[in-house]
C-alpha cells in the first residue's frame, strides 16, 4: 500500500540554515529510497509502506539523536485500492 507521511521536528529555528535534526532526519529519508519534499515548516515523504514504516522509526531517531525535542507525525494512507482514501481527498 502507498503512504505518504509528514513530519515536523522542533525546535523550530528562524532565519539561516535548517536545524541538523531537520536536515539529518531528511537524509534518512532519501537513503532509503522515499520521495521528499522537504519545506520550512516539515518534510512530507512518500512510498510503499514495506519501505517507508521502517524507514520512520530511523527518521524518528535520527531527528532526537542530532537535537529534536519533539516530532509531530501523521501518515496517510494515499492510494485508493481496496476503498482507502484520503482524509482531505
Amino acid at each position: 500500500m502507498r503512504l505518504e507521511a509528514e513530519f515536523t521536528t522542533e525546535p523550530f529555528h528562524g532565519e539561516g540554515d535548517p536545524p541538523a535534526h531537520a536536515v539529518e532526519s531528511l537524509r534518512v529519508a532519501q537513503a532509503a529510497g522515499l520521495t521528499c519534499d522537504f519545506g520550512p515548516l516539515g518534510t512530507s515523504v512518500s512510498g510503499e509502506d514495506d519501505v517507508l514504516l521502517p524507514a520512520l522509526a530511523r527518521v524518528l531517531a535520527t531527528a532526537l539523536a542530532h537535537g529534536a525535542s519533539r516530532i509531530t507525525l501523521q501518515v496517510d494512507r494515499v492510494d485508493t485500492g481496496n476503498g482507502a482514501q484520503r482524509a482531505d481527498g
